[in-house]
């Protein structure tokens, strides 16, 4: 089983990816942006300004993503490449590049397999906050995110569930419903 949250930043999908991998005792992939960001010593400030390094850190952060998940048959995670590409639409030159990557359309059949859960969390003003990551986060800026990453899913044929809920607790009973249906 391979559980993806996929969303903007800001929805949850950490703390929801947390509780699965825990409960269910499943490997975690944390998200492959922050852990490029760390390896590289890089400042958000510098991705502000500096395209080149925009894109180089884009393309990087959608191939650590495939090269994560390819370490293991079943895990949670913290991201899928679908938000890579958005994230890389949203805020680099090289989405054209990136969906053409011979890699792209195995990932996207593997995404269409039943072992592939994929929950797609949607922001809400409730969850919105600083992660200590981001510079300023507006809710515009998520909600902008989100219809691109619901735009390739869609675009894709990609099934997933929606979780819309403030809620913790409405958010684990949608969860878990579903990993029961899927795995049982």
């Amino acid at each position: 089983m391979r559980v993806y949250f996929s969303g903007s930043h800001s929805s949850g999908k950490t703390t929801c990816a947390r509780y699965v991998s825990e409960t269910h005792n499943l490997p975690l992939i944390s998200e492959t942006a922050r852990m490029v960001l760390s390896e590289k010593e890089l400042q958000v400030d510098a991705l502000r300004y500096n395209m080149d390094l925009v894109d180089e850190y884009q393309s990087e952060v959608f191939h650590r993503q495939l090269l994560e998940e390819a370490k293991y048959s079943s895990f949670v995670s913290d991201r899928s490449a679908i938000d890579t590409l958005a994230y890389a639409g949203q805020h680099s030159r090289i989405l054209p590049k990136l969906l053409r990557e011979p890699q792209l359309d195995p990932y996207l059949a593997s995404l269409r397999a039943s072992d592939a859960i994929i929950f797609f969390v949607r922001p809400t003003k409730a969850t919105l906050s600083q992660d200590g990551v981001r510079e300023s986060i507006t809710f515009e800026g998520v909600v902008a995110i989100d219809a691109q990453i619901k735009l390739l899913y869609e675009m894709y044929g990609i099934r997933y569930f929606q979780v819309s809920a403030d809620s913790m607790q409405e958010r684990v009973k949608l969860i878990e419903s579903v990993l029961s249906l899927c795995s049982g």
